[in-house]
């Protein structure tokens, strides 16, 4: 017996894919055969038929910059309410940054969201901390990181602002080929801030956080970067690879751009929120709390500066940072909310609606910025459409319209600015592990 996935829309940029057709999957996950076209696969009655009639069939969608809370604070997320959101949003994995409670700074955290996973629908990949508890202090131990598996860490949400301790991070994590994974943020300038500094911060008599904050953390990081490459102070075959987190801003983009070019191991996402929404839908909105988030959703001339940077090439990556929080959190004055917002079961919608449909990318570059480049960058199997390999897929309806509301969410939360809109593009499903779980049923 196998499933038959006919009727599709096979896409898998990393194969260069684009093709209708049909792959014939064994029941216990692994691919038996691919036709192309008009070329026809033997179907016996045992075989479960799903016609997906013109349906996106894409390699599993990976978000790079989850939070799901547990340990710690299961009353916002679990392992398993996030698994079932990653898998309504069409991700078959996703990677768990470690400010948890406790900070997961050491294998033991690696290993408990390791153990209460494995009967989940999606991967779960974890980020180690670059710092004990992500205070900034004391190096996180990156070997045994490595011995566990993991391939990034990160202080997600808390910068390293002493220089000295950063440069010791590129240089250890460099020695395990360990991506390091930066939030940036000049905390001096930031502190106490709630929106973007600007006019509509004024307006509102909030407390602004400058966006040049996020560039100066980013040029400091990138000038150590140069000065380990320069003096050879490392072993010249190991480098160091560096991602900027949620980049918000023309200026880090430009440093970006820049660092490529002048070919430093330099990646950087852009979350669907900060390509969708600017400060002055904040300033708007009448209910603010979901608005509010870290980056801050920043100027107008900052967003237009980010859609460029997707279509030209230079951020490489489109992740949720999926930050669930429970209503107290959120339902409460603008200078009292927490930072955040959940966003895997809006991403795929986002990005379809707001940059597929509007020409900014193509659907095929979607899927490298959803799927590809995140495996890539986290060193991850690559998955392939060829007999023998295990299928992981997710399957996309670019038609389908469909409104976002907090009873239709999987999350145990629903703080997102998104609630009530309605959006183009949505996933039918996922097929992983072995299982083809469809978001209806979830």
């Amino acid at each position: 017996m196998s499933y038959i996935f006919q009727h599709a829309r096979l896409l898998n940029p990393l194969e260069d894919l684009d093709l209708n057709g049909t792959i014939k999957v064994s029941f216990t996950g692994i691919i038996e055969a691919v036709s192309y076209n008009s070329q026809t696969l033997v179907v016996s009655p045992e075989d479960l038929v799903i016609d997906l009639q013109g349906q996106i069939l894409a390699p599993g969608l990976f978000d790079m910059h989850c939070h799901f809370r547990e340990p710690g604070q299961e009353y916002k997320e679990t392992l398993e309410s996030g698994a079932k959101a990653a898998a309504a949003g069409g991700f078959t994995g996703v990677a768990l940054m470690p400010n948890t409670k406790p900070v997961i700074d050491s294998p033991l955290g690696v290993a408990y969201i390791r153990h209460h996973s494995t009967t989940l629908p999606v991967d779960l990949e974890v980020i180690g901390a670059m710092t004990v508890d992500s205070k900034g202090e004391h190096l996180a131990p990156y070997g045994k990181f490595s011995s566990y598996g993991v391939t990034a860490v990160s202080d997600d949400g808390s910068a390293i602002q002493n220089s000295q301790i950063m440069r010791l991070a590129f240089e250890y994590a460099s020695n395990f080929d360990l991506l390091i994974i930066q939030h940036c943020e000049e905390q001096s300038l930031t502190m106490g801030g709630v929106m973007n500094e600007g006019l509509f911060s004024t307006k509102l008599g909030l407390k602004g956080i400058p966006d040049v904050s996020e560039a100066i953390t980013l040029s400091r990081d990138l000038l150590l970067m140069h000065y380990l490459e320069k003096h050879k102070l490392h072993d010249p075959l190991i480098r160091p690879r560096y991602h900027v987190a949620h980049i918000s801003t023309k200026a880090a983009l430009d440093l970006v751009r820049k660092a490529k070019n002048e070919g430093l191991q330099v990646t950087c996402e852009v979350t669907p929120h900060h390509f969708t929404l600017c400060d002055e839908d904040l300033f708007l909105a009448k209910k603010k709390g979901n608005y509010i988030m870290k980056p801050p959703l920043s100027s107008r001339e900052n967003r237009e500066a980010l859609l460029e940077g997707l279509a030209d090439g230079t951020i490489d990556v489109i992740a949720t940072d999926h930050a669930p929080h429970a209503s107290h959190e959120k339902e409460c004055p603008p200078d009292q909310t927490a930072f955040g917002i959940i966003g895997l079961e809006t991403a795929l919608g986002l990005t379809i609606t707001e940059l597929v449909e509007k020409k900014v990318i193509t659907m095929y570059r979607a899927i490298e910025l959803l799927s590809i480049n995140p495996r890539k960058i986290m060193k991850l199997k690559p998955i392939l459409f060829i007999p023998g390999e295990h299928a992981n897929f997710s399957i996309i309806d670019p038609d389908k319209v469909w409104d976002i509301t907090s009873e239709s969410l999987k999350s145990k939360s629903s703080n997102t600015p998104f609630l009530n809109r309605s959006l183009k593009g949505k996933a039918r499903g996922i097929f992983h592990k072995g299982k083809f779980v469809e978001s209806g049923n979830l």
